[in-house]
């Protein structure tokens, strides 16, 4: 059963306005850098929530805690003009930027400003309050957004790390990246049908909670 108690929605919903645009924002500013004009002319170069979220993606995080935003369209023609790079660097921009705002929410709990002990505690009694405290509230934020930013760099299209790794991977493996690439969205939904994911993306999630939070 979902947990819609007033403090995890608010938590969420600090969530999808802050992390998802930063995401979005940050792939559409690396596209305007690298000469592509095109999400400046969508109106995608913007912190403006209204402007990146998708309502269906929204709802679901709101209420699951995992969701999805608009993607940000750019030209890879425009981009390999500039540099051949150019369409990896704006696909990972989106990912880092959820891992510069996870790093940057820990600081509290890194200078023992805030307990973690606290913020799983109220995670844990969320119902018996309407507003998430803020320990809850920042912990939540780091969880989210290393959840997005691994879920993001699986080379699966049409997942950030789809053109992370056909840059990065030999020919024989980009060719095979190709191959499967239309395929991609129906693979997505059968990993996270079958549970897979959490055995991909659990154990590094732990770990880098782990690093962040202590």
């Amino acid at each position: 059963m979902l947990d819609l108690d007033p403090s995890t929605l608010i938590s969420h919903l600090f969530v999808l306005v802050t992390a998802f645009s930063v995401h979005e924002f940050a792939h559409a500013w690396t596209a305007n850098y690298f000469g592509d004009d095109t999400p400046r002319l969508q109106g995608r170069l913007t912190l403006n929530p209204l402007s990146h979220l998708d309502p269906i993606g929204s709802l679901l995080l709101l209420v699951a805690g995992f969701g999805w935003a608009k993607p940000v369209p750019v030209n890879p023609y425009a981009l390999r003009r500039r540099s051949p790079a150019a369409l990896m660097w704006v696909a990972i921009a989106g990912p880092m930027s959820n891992l510069f705002l996870a790093i940057l929410a820990a600081i509290p709990f890194r200078l023992d400003l805030l307990s973690v002990f606290d913020a799983e505690r109220d995670l844990f009694t969320s119902s018996s309050h309407f507003l998430p405290s803020l320990p809850q509230l920042l912990y939540v934020f780091i969880y989210t957004n290393l959840l997005l930013m691994l879920f993001n760099l699986l080379p699966i299209a049409p997942l950030d790390g789809d053109k992370i790794a056909d840059y990065f991977f030999p020919p024989a493996w980009a060719r095979t990246l190709e191959v499967i690439r239309p395929y991609g969205p129906l693979i997505l939904l059968v990993v996270v049908f079958l549970g897979v994911l959490r055995y991909i993306i659990f154990p590094p999630l732990a770990l880098l909670m782990g690093l962040l939070v202590g």
